[in-house]
């Protein structure tokens, strides 16, 4: 059995502000070729998710926010924002959101020591996991400010690709 106690969440949000990365996880599947991947993730509003898909047939993604809250965008192929969802622990705002397979998504982190538990089909492979959008700037690059500062006032209908921030 395990168990997920708030010193655990903390000790977690307190790596996601230690890391360069902004962001950190707590796998709880016990191998990455697990069938089913359980994972808690905790971000920090800094943190950045490139917009990517997950094109394997079946591989389907759901998120549920425990602390804190995000943005979570679905994009067509083009980088055109499709929708715009908060998913928020407190108050109004979605709770869970499911993505299917092959939806072009991303993050983001609207509040310091948010947390998200994920569940998704594995098994976890590195190189098949993800595909980036080539719209969007690659993580760790000087665009990812200024794509950042562009989703935090974006809605539905903007187009990613127009911002000329590769």
């Amino acid at each position: 059995m395990k168990t997920i106690d708030h010193e655990t969440l903390a000790g977690l949000v307190e790596s996601a502000r230690q890391s360069p990365r902004r962001r950190s996880h707590l796998n709880l599947h016990p191998q990455l070729d697990d069938p089913i991947q359980r994972l808690l993730v905790a971000m920090e509003p800094d943190s950045y998710v490139r917009p990517h898909r997950h094109s394997q047939a079946g591989k389907w993604e759901c998120f549920s926010v425990l602390h804190g809250s995000f943005y979570v965008f679905i994009y067509d192929e083009h980088g055109r924002i499709l929708d715009k969802h908060i998913l928020r622990a407190q108050g109004k705002g979605t709770k869970i959101i499911e993505l299917p397979p092959g939806c072009w998504h991303s993050l983001l982190c609207l509040e310091s020591g948010s947390v998200f538990f994920e569940v998704k089909p594995g098994p976890y492979t590195a190189t098949e996991n993800k595909d980036f959008a080539a719209w969007a700037p690659a993580e760790q690059t000087p665009a990812v400010a200024k794509f950042i500062d562009w989703l935090q006032r974006a809605e539905a209908g903007d187009q990613a690709a127009a911002m000329q921030i590769k």
